[in-house]
């Protein structure tokens, strides 16, 4: 997506919008003195019986005289940065709907607070005119073609958030493909050559190489898919400085039937985007990339299915993980736990500062939190603590749950080291984290996302599709975080 940039440091005035045809008021809490259809904006609010201070919740769209269209929000300075973003999407809806060539967005306020609504008006815009994976046959669009921000003059044209959206985008566009135009086969080749255009290191760990390996949890998994193209991904990023090193690892699951434990087919609908987690860790690659960051990052990829047929695990199978451990298979759709046990071992045996995990993992998460944020689970209180604050700074709200040590008496087995979860389902999200915590070697910091609203329904924060990326604005602020 190519857009033009324009900045004008002088407030609006209907006189310089007057050739503008899709225009976003981003207001403070003051009524403006000298705001642009502002007797337009009066009529309305009388007509609705509203008032101004109403925009801080609800925005309010408007015919303009030269048949243009204008939306105005008020962002009130006690707001979260997820509220501004919910609003801003609301506000811009009617606009980007429309398909314009050009949208304005006027910023009011003090430079601290133009400063900020800016960025985010410019994100929220920007994020929801991508470009997304479509096969309908008479969907035609038309792209935005630029933007002009008025009231506000930055010293820099918006790269950083231009990352954000790439990363994003890259995230939602991946995990939109439907399941037979991203089988494990399709996916690996896809990251290849993103590698290849991102500049980062590339190695592969195909099935036959991760037998003789011993990854006992992933080959698990992967051995009920005929081809047999399951792999573990591993990228790199290595700038020519670096303050930190962290990893990256992410749940790929092309397509989750559930095995042997089948799902219902209400269940197993939209289960393409069980891959989302590994999609999640590329856009936070992609942004830090974009972004040069000083951060050496690895990004581990599990790309498997879970699929049903003669060789496919099953209950009371034990196979032995690649950290020499032995797992007891109660339920077959618990398979995301499986196949990224043997990969955060291979991340942690790298002994990086911290390892970062994406994974659409359970639905008791969901149960939880809902769609509307997501939780984690870390073996540091303070990246727990720092999930929570890089998520208010992303827009992207994050809930901390306790990893507590007498949740593993649940997780004991007869036969083998550990099972692979119970049948009970309660807590299972907390379960989970306890299990993948035995397979990280070398007491590696450990943060893990459990992506309960990486799909809802309208939206959620400044993204308007369905799938809406979520995590990849909060990963890239806690790796920012990290190496402050």
């Amino acid at each position: 997506m190519s857009l033009k940039l324009t900045q004008y440091a002088a407030i609006s005035s209907e006189k310089s919008l007057s050739s503008e045809k899709h225009i976003l008021l981003v207001l403070h809490e003051k009524v403006e003195k000298n705001m642009p259809f502002a007797k337009i904006l009066d009529n309305k609010l009388k007509r609705s019986k509203s008032e101004y201070k109403d925009l801080n919740k609800t925005p309010i769209t408007v015919e303009l005289p030269n048949g243009g269209v204008a939306s105005f929000v008020v962002l009130g300075k006690k707001l979260k940065l997820f509220q501004k973003h919910t609003l801003l999407r609301k506000a811009v809806k009617p606009l980007l709907d429309e398909q314009p060539e050009a949208l304005a967005i006027c910023v009011f306020g003090d430079e601290t607070t133009k400063e900020t609504n800016a960025c985010a008006a410019y994100y929220v815009a920007t994020v929801n005119v991508a470009e997304l994976p479509s096969r309908k046959k008479d969907k035609k669009i038309k792209p935005l073609k630029a933007i002009n921000v008025y009231g506000y003059k930055a010293a820099h044209d918006y790269d950083y958030v231009n990352a954000r959206v790439a990363g994003n985008t890259l995230c939602r566009s991946l995990t939109m493909l439907p399941p037979n135009e991203l089988t494990p086969t399709i996916y690996r080749e896809k990251v290849k050559k993103l590698a290849k255009q991102y500049g980062w290191a590339w190695e592969e760990f195909d099935m036959p190489k991760l037998k003789k390996m011993g990854t006992g949890a992933f080959y698990a998994v992967g051995q009920g898919s005929n081809p047999l193209d399951a792999a573990i991904v591993h990228l790199t990023y290595k700038p020519k400085k670096s303050t930190k090193h962290i990893a990256l690892v992410g749940k790929g699951i092309c397509f989750d039937t559930g095995g042997h434990n089948l799902k219902p087919a209400k269940y197993m609908q939209g289960m393409h985007e069980d891959m989302n987690g590994s999609a999640v860790a590329l856009g936070i690659l992609t942004a830090v990339t974009l972004q040069q960051l000083p951060v050496k990052l690895d990004c581990w990829l599990a790309i498997a299915q879970n699929h049903i047929g003669p060789l496919a695990y099953k209950q009371n199978d034990v196979v032995k993980a690649l950290n020499g451990m032995t797992i007891e298979i109660v339920h077959t759709d618990a398979e995301g736990r499986m196949v990224l046990a043997d990969t955060l071992t291979l991340a942690s045996r790298q002994k990086p500062d911290a390892i970062l995990d994406y994974a659409t993992l359970t639905g008791s998460m969901a149960v939880a939190v809902t769609d509307r944020m997501s939780g984690v689970i870390a073996n540091r209180e303070e990246l727990a603590c720092k999930a929570i604050e890089a998520g208010d700074a992303a827009g992207e709200r994050i809930v901390a749950f306790p990893y507590e040590e007498d949740m593993d008496s649940d997780l004991d087995s007869d036969i083998a080291d550990i099972k692979q979860c119970t049948l009970e389902g309660g807590g299972d999200h907390m379960h989970a984290a306890r299990f993948m915590g035995k397979f990280i070697e070398n007491d590696v910091a450990w943060l893990h996302t459990d992506l309960s609203s990486s799909n809802r329904k309208g939206g959620l924060g400044a993204v308007q599709s369905d799938v809406n990326g979520f995590g990849v604005g909060f990963g890239l602020e806690m790796i920012k975080s990290l190496i402050a």
